[in-house]
């Protein structure tokens, strides 16, 4: 029989994503082993045989595991750049005019090409252009339908293609280029999980790729951009989940508003009941070194005590020296802020006032009961994923064992709060699902004879949206017998 992985420790997920230091079988093995929930497969980069083989490795140890594992794809999105310059590069000094045009001509200490006409249909006198990640701001002076006059605010090299940050105005072109439309038909192919949606501005641009992407994936909004801060909560109303993308909007944003908007962020996706991730530098200096730094550390825990579904390793685990203490530090930090006693009413600081449903009132009632009689785990039944969204949304203090007869439904629930997704077959009556559930939660040792579950589910079973029960089993010595028993038949 292949090994069954056990629950984590933790609630918080950990979203990695792989590159060139942790792309082979072995290494993504050791990360899932070490404390990854779920991993990225980032576009902007390789080649598409290589993500290919990612797809395949993380499968097969699925397979090996009994675990659903889950897959983000993150697309590239638009990128705005610079053209390129007789030189190479140029320095340019505060104070300086530079213009920015629409000549094919290579650029010099005067002036490049800016290769998007976008712009400057919508940028006006006063607006910033912020290059190569912030490093030299440029403030538009006079703007026409040719070029942009712009005012140097900050010294710095441009050089060949760097670019370009606009955090004034929206800029009206899709969120998904034409490399986009061939990665996303790859990654839906390759049955990813989720797609993350990079250069979000609009509600419309999540509606554009819904269009594409129907069912077959969840969405995750990246929020990156201030106009997309603007309209989180049209965003969320048609995203599945929202990602804080913390290094464009540490760009376009002054660097103190970050942190209170990465709060506003996680408390609005949580009160709509979506994951949200919390991503971007997280432990960065264990790209090359073995430790974090004590404000890394802190910056981790503030997220986790946000409340976050999940945190992210970007280029640490992608291309680091550390791949794996980063993973376990990671791990660490969640475990010792779960453990904290002020953990609890820290992570409810943030009101998710339940909704007019049966579900929600159902949610917030069984975790009143799990705390009220000391259950040691919650349990639920699912065909969407719904009821393990609303119960995930009241971050109830025990584990919840989520049951689905989906593998796509189990695989995306890989990125929610506090839960253990099993696939499992159906159930077709109320009492099949209940000893069910007392077998799974033994079988996954979420819970132990004597000790008490809430159980959630919905009658009649296998239709969506129609969770109407809980209900509460006591784990007798009978039960465990008779799950012994059927283990050693299987």
């Amino acid at each position: 029989m292949t090994e069954l992985m056990m629950p984590r420790e933790r609630k918080v997920k950990i979203l990695a994503t792989l590159g060139p230091a942790s792309d082979s079988p072995e290494m993504i093995e050791k990360l899932m082993r070490k404390g990854v929930d779920a991993f990225r497969i980032n576009m902007s980069h390789g080649e598409r045989g290589d993500k290919e083989a990612l797809f395949h490795h993380i499968r097969a140890l699925e397979s090996e595991l009994r675990r659903p594992t889950t897959i983000l794809v993150d697309l590239q999105g638009p990128k705005l750049r610079v053209g390129t310059f007789a030189e190479g590069k140029v320095k340019l000094k505060k104070g300086d005019e530079f213009i920015l045009d629409q000549d094919d001509a290579e650029g010099d200490a005067t002036r490049v090409k800016l290769p998007h006409p976008e712009l400057f249909e919508v940028l006006q006198p006063g607006h910033l252009l912020l290059i190569d990640d912030g490093k030299m701001r440029l403030r538009a002076k006079h703007v026409s339908p040719e070029r942009i006059v712009a005012t140097v605010e900050v010294s710095g090299v441009i050089s060949n293609r760097k670019g370009v940050n606009v955090p004034d105005v929206a800029v009206p072109i899709p969120a998904l280029t034409e490399k986009d439309r061939k990665d996303l038909a790859f990654a839906l192919e390759m049955d990813a999980d989720w797609i993350a949606l990079s250069f979000v501005q609009r509600p419309e641009d999540v509606a554009e790729a819904r269009e594409l992407i129907g069912a077959r994936a969840g969405i995750m909004a990246k929020i990156e951009k201030p106009q997309a801060v603007e309209r989180l909560e049209e965003i969320l109303e048609l995203a599945d989940a929202v990602m804080v993308a913390r290094g464009d909007l540490g760009v376009e944003l002054p660097p103190e508003r970050v942190p209170p908007v990465q709060n506003k962020i996680v408390a609005t996706a949580r009160h709509f009941g979506k994951p949200v991730v919390v991503a971007t530098q997280m432990l960065e200096s264990m790209i090359s070194s073995p430790t974090p730094t004590r404000a890394e550390v802190n910056d981790v825990a503030d997220a986790i005590y946000d409340g976050a579904d999940a945190i992210m390793l970007s280029a640490e685990s992608a291309a680091g020296d550390y791949p794996v203490k980063a993973v376990r530090m990671m791990d660490k930090i969640g475990r010792a802020v779960e453990e904290d006693e002020r953990y609890h009413d820290r992570v409810h600081f943030t009101e998710t006032s339940p909704e007019a449903t049966t579900a929600d009132a159902l949610a917030e009632s069984a975790r009143g009961i799990a705390k009220t009689i000391g259950a040691k785990a919650m349990a639920c039944y699912t065909s969407s994923g719904s009821t393990a969204r609303r119960i995930a949304r009241e971050r109830p203090s025990v584990p919840l064992l989520v049951m689905t007869a989906s593998k796509k439904v189990a695989r995306r629930l890989g990125l929610l709060w506090g839960v253990h997704a099993v696939h499992t077959r159906d159930v077709n009556s109320f009492e099949e699902m209940v000893a069910k559930a007392k077998r799974m939660v033994l079988r996954h040792k979420i819970a132990g004879q004597g000790d008490r579950v809430v159980i959630m589910a919905g009658v009649p079973f296998g239709q969506s949206g129609s969770t109407n029960v809980v209900h509460v089993v006591k784990l007798a010595g009978d039960e465990l017998e008779t799950y012994q028993r059927k283990l050693d038949l299987d």
